[in-house]
């Protein structure tokens, strides 16, 4: 049995293993996948680790997208490189064909195994985040978006966006990280004190950050600033979070990161695999969980007022 897994660090809400498990199930492929706890500080051996025990690839969540590409012996592609982080991680000794010797050797250095083995960084976060906005039947062309936040996901939408010919503005909680941002897609950095004068601004609003990711984390913005002509998208998918919840209110197009989730990971998949991934049963599964988890909460929520 293959093993494929995702890397992060809180790891216990992913909902990555049941999506790809069940997708992996639906393919007919022998393999399983799981979640691991890994700090930054231990991703260089992790990753290592993985490539010698022959797992099919690797998913990294927060805080590690950004810190992978400071890995000497990780070979990121094009897309990752010109993002500035790495999700999607694929172990393909396949890729050694046609290299020079030395480059051979460096790699088997590097993992520490008899066996040619390539470490690859590939970035699928974009991809996952503009199909989650077309299905949403959002315009990208032409629209201004606030983006909130300047991490690994937030780096891989506004690149993705940009490229889309969105206009594009950075809101993040240190202002010289929305400005490197923000000067990388030809757009604007902005502190989070500026919020509420950007939100009536934009078309689409879209929080890149883990804010809204636990109970009781509190509104980036006040919602009544947002207006029925504009879209809203957070990436958390593991509950409906208060910006979702006011933009409905607002009458605006509310996205949840369900379909980002499914979408990068789909394509992270193909890669893998080679498959074609069922994004809708991979979307089924993801619903069914977070349905069964809200009501095991609601269930806790209830016995806890008796």
């Amino acid at each position: 049995m293959k093993i494929f897994g995702i890397f992060g660090d809180p790891i216990e809400h992913s909902l990555s293993p049941v999506m790809q498990n069940e997708a992996l199930r639906a393919l007919g492929i022998d393999a399983g996948f799981h979640a691991f706890r890994v700090t930054k500080v231990d991703l260089k051996d992790a990753i290592r680790g993985a490539a010698a025990m022959g797992f099919g690839g690797l998913n990294l969540t927060i805080p590690l997208k950004e810190k992978a590409l400071e890995l000497e012996f990780l070979r990121a592609d094009e897309l990752a490189l010109a993002i500035g982080a790495v999700n999607t991680i694929s172990f393909d000794s396949r890729g050694l064909e046609g290299e020079k010797d030395d480059v051979k050797r460096e790699v088997e250095d590097i993992v520490d195994c008899d066996q040619e083995s390539l470490i690859r960084g590939h970035n699928t976060d974009g991809w996952g985040a503009l199909l989650a906005l077309q299905d949403a039947g959002v315009r990208i062309d032409e629209s201004r978006v606030l983006l909130i936040g300047a991490g690994g996901a937030a780096r891989a939408i506004a690149y993705t966006l940009e490229k889309e010919g969105a206009e594009i503005s950075i809101a993040n909680r240190s202002l010289k990280r929305a400005h490197e941002l923000a000067t990388s897609v030809g757009g604007m950095g902005f502190c989070l004190c500026d919020l509420e004068k950007l939100v009536g601004q934009a078309d689409i609003i879209i929080n890149a950050t883990s804010v809204g990711m636990r109970a009781g984390d509190a509104r980036l913005f006040d919602g009544r600033l947002l207006k029925r002509h504009q879209a809203v998208f957070d990436i958390v998918y593991n509950r409906d979070t208060k910006l979702l919840q006011d933009a409905r209110a607002a009458g605006s197009v509310a996205i949840d990161g369900v379909m980002m989730l499914v979408y990068q990971g789909a394509k992270a998949l193909e890669i893998w695999t080679g498959a074609k991934a069922p994004v809708d049963l991979m979307e089924r599964a993801v619903r069914e969980a977070l349905a069964e988890r809200e009501a095991k909460l609601g269930l806790k929520s209830e016995k806890a007022s008796r």
